[in-house]
């Protein structure tokens, strides 16, 4: 294949590179330029291309251009670009498109409201707080910045470090935090479940450690945990997928494939609520490199979602379809 995998070295970027090497790709690592020992050190790159900031990233396009580069986005690539995804010029795996309604809170409710899916008490002014709630900023942070607030006087107390940036206040809802990740192919037309994970949130998760503390808590994600969910639960994680990806259609065609992930808490008596989507590959799918429980039973062999992106590619250029996974 006279084509090559590119994405920013960051997030989830050598499970995609190992993947795509796994699936005969040659690969490129681009790297800021005190970033780069990780991808030499695991030998998932055949070439890098340095940069000073993600940033800068259409400075060097013409390179990605002349090499026929197929580019992976991640979280850090729509963190770093924002808006200019729409003007790459490199061929892009995914809908451009859908990654404004994952950045804008008001149109992911939109989206998922629309799939039908149980969402948190979202509030449209701190004056309207009548429980605990959780103040979420807009973009791919990682969680950096969100806080709990029980009434408008807490709120206002502790957004005052947060000025100028866009924020949504919604109910805190207490339950098992569940990261779905999925894959749809428009190729196949069929949705694949690709693993379960929970965040590690520093330091939420610390705080249990430490009995009557005052300590506020805070949410930046500092890592991912595997989970396997009960078997029973299966069938209303395929729905909720399926919605998703159908509304998507409706919304922004040709609509949402390739890897996301459904953000959820699961309550004591078993109700999925949702409160976030990602429309592309997410970090907690770091934590199979060889592939989950579910890949294995569907595949039988080694399928992280980073090798799945390939593979996906591969088909679609041995098809002559590579238009149908490309922008």
């Amino acid at each position: 294949m006279n084509y090559k995998i590119a994405t920013l070295a960051s997030h989830s970027a050598l499970q995609i590179l190992k993947g795509a090497k796994e699936e005969g790709f040659q690969t490129i690592a681009i790297c800021q330029k005190d970033k780069v020992q990780p991808y030499k050190s695991f030998n998932v790159a055949d070439e890098f291309i340095i940069i000073d900031d993600f940033k800068d990233y259409p400075l060097i396009e013409e390179e990605l251009l002349k090499r026929n580069a197929i580019l992976i986005p991640h979280g850090s690539f729509i963190a770093y670009l924002g808006e200019k995804v729409n003007n790459i010029k490199v061929k892009h795996f995914g809908n451009k498109k859908i990654l404004r309604w994952e950045s804008d809170r008001s149109l992911e409710r939109q989206w998922l409201t629309q799939a039908g899916l149980r969402m948190p008490k979202q509030f449209s002014t701190p004056e309207e707080i009548d429980r605990q709630v959780i103040v979420k900023f807009d973009g791919a942070g990682g969680g950096q910045g969100y806080f709990l607030a029980n009434t408008a006087e807490e709120f206002y107390d502790k957004i005052k470090e947060h000025q100028d940036k866009i924020y949504t206040i919604q109910e805190f809802i207490v339950g098992t935090p569940l990261f779905i990740h999925y894959f749809y192919s428009p190729l196949t037309k069929e949705l694949e479940v690709m693993g379960f994970d929970k965040r590690y949130e520093s330091n939420a998760d610390a705080l249990g450690r430490i009995p009557q503390t005052k300590i506020p808590a805070t949410y930046t994600v500092t890592g991912n945990l595997p989970l396997v969910i009960r078997e029973s639960l299966l069938p209303e994680v395929f729905r909720m997928g399926e919605a998703v990806v159908k509304t998507s259609q409706e919304l922004e065609a040709p609509g949402l494939y390739g890897p996301f992930c459904l953000e959820t808490i699961i309550t004591p008596d078993l109700k999925f609520y949702v409160f976030e989507i990602s429309a592309r590959i997410v970090a907690g799918t770091n934590c199979f490199p060889g592939g989950s429980p579910y890949t294995y039973y569907k595949y039988s062999e080694p399928m992280s979602t980073g090798r799945r992106i390939s593979r996906e590619l591969k088909t679609a250029i041995q098809m002559n379809m590579l238009d149908r996974v490309t922008e």
